[in-house]
């Protein structure tokens, strides 16, 4: 069983992916991620003392089409001109190792829901240019709805357009933090 090293580490957001799945009128699923996070995790000597602090650039999404991107941003979803960033502040952490849940409260659109994160230490290593580096993978479904986003369009064959459940999907990369 792998431990992950205590210690302070900055998300390195170069190397850091908060991408979610939502589904599309009822038949297929479309992918967005954000381009930018940052963020950082303390670990403790004991796994249940250790903290996360993420804030993801709201107007950063991309889904691969630029007008798809435009509305997301907009006031129909999560107006990121006036509420620019969306945070993540754990309050506890349960399990052990390997595997483990990271549990906080997740704010978007500026309406706060506690989330549990179904997360995984990948390891860690020294990379090739000699700067040590931390992984986690980590997952949880949310619904739009609770956080305010609540905009859809109904269809002619029945059901909406925009689902109501997003899967995100998190891959996280730490190098320590400097004194």
């Amino acid at each position: 069983m792998a431990t992950v090293p205590a210690g302070s580490y900055v998300i390195d957001g170069s190397h850091t992916d908060v991408a979610f799945t939502v589904r599309h009128a009822g038949i297929s699923k479309v992918r967005g991620k954000f381009e930018k996070v940052e963020g950082t995790i303390t670990v403790g000597d004991n796994l249940a003392d250790s903290a996360a602090s993420v804030t993801i650039d709201a107007a950063s999404i991309n889904t691969g089409d630029a007008n798809r991107d435009g509305h997301l941003r907009s006031a129909d979803f999560w107006d990121a001109d006036t509420k620019p960033t969306w945070t993540f502040v754990s309050t506890g952490v349960e399990g052990d190792g390997e595997e483990f849940v990271l549990k906080g409260d997740l704010t978007i659109n500026g309406v706060t829901k506690p989330v549990a994160l179904d997360a995984e230490f990948n390891g860690s290593v020294v990379d090739a240019f000699g700067s040590p580096r931390i992984g986690f993978s980590a997952t949880t479904e949310i619904s739009r709805k609770e956080f305010g986003l609540t905009w859809n369009a109904a269809m002619e064959t029945g059901g909406f357009l925009v689902g109501d459940k997003v899967k995100v999907q998190l891959e996280v990369e730490a190098t320590p933090a400097q004194a």
